[in-house]
């Protein structure tokens, strides 16, 4: 394993997610920024954000997908795309796309330096999920801080976490204290 502090991912910290009115909100939204607030100082210039955004044409089984979400259908500078307005001052960097994974070959080019990357965001057990297993597979240490993430729910957070675990050591789950241990 590498001992360079890495990179840090923040993973779509966006008013879809935050919004408890928002069909896609993540309950612990609130606490998973609590969590990317407190990663932030230690990786001062080594910071990425990702938004989820929809495509401008759907194809392929994203068809289907935006057939059960067509509120989702809006354009990248629509409200509900934009990050949250603690994050978005933050955001240097700012990687848009629209599949669940951001590793993206802009975020492995980022990363590739480093050889770490901390994942932090929504939702663990989709974007942070999709975003993690690329990066490993990719040769990339992944450190995901469990608290700086949240799920769907609790019970979908809890079981991501388990399968990002069983991934070790290429992706290991930890905590924002480990983290800036």
């Amino acid at each position: 394993m590498t001992t360079s502090p890495g990179l840090l991912a923040v993973i779509d910290m966006q008013h879809v997610f935050a919004d408890p009115a928002s069909p896609w909100a993540a309950p612990r939204y609130a606490e998973a920024a609590a969590g990317v607030r407190r990663l932030l100082p230690a990786f001062v210039n080594r910071t990425v954000f990702t938004r989820f955004v929809a495509p401008a044409h759907p194809t392929g089984a994203w068809q289907a997908y935006y057939e059960q979400w067509p509120f989702a259908l809006q354009p990248p500078d629509a409200e509900l795309w934009r990050l949250t307005d603690d994050f978005a001052r933050q955001g240097e960097v700012v990687l848009d796309a629209p599949t669940f994974g951001k590793w993206t070959p802009e975020l492995a080019a980022l990363a590739a330096p480093h050889g770490r990357l901390a994942l932090a965001g929504v939702s663990t057990d989709c974007c942070v999920l999709s975003t993690a297993l690329p990066a490993a597979d990719a040769g990339i240490e992944v450190l995901v801080a469990a608290d700086a993430c949240a799920g769907a729910d609790d019970d979908s957070h809890a079981k991501a976490l388990h399968i990002l675990d069983l991934y070790r050591p290429l992706i290991r789950v930890t905590t924002t204290a480990e983290l800036l241990g």
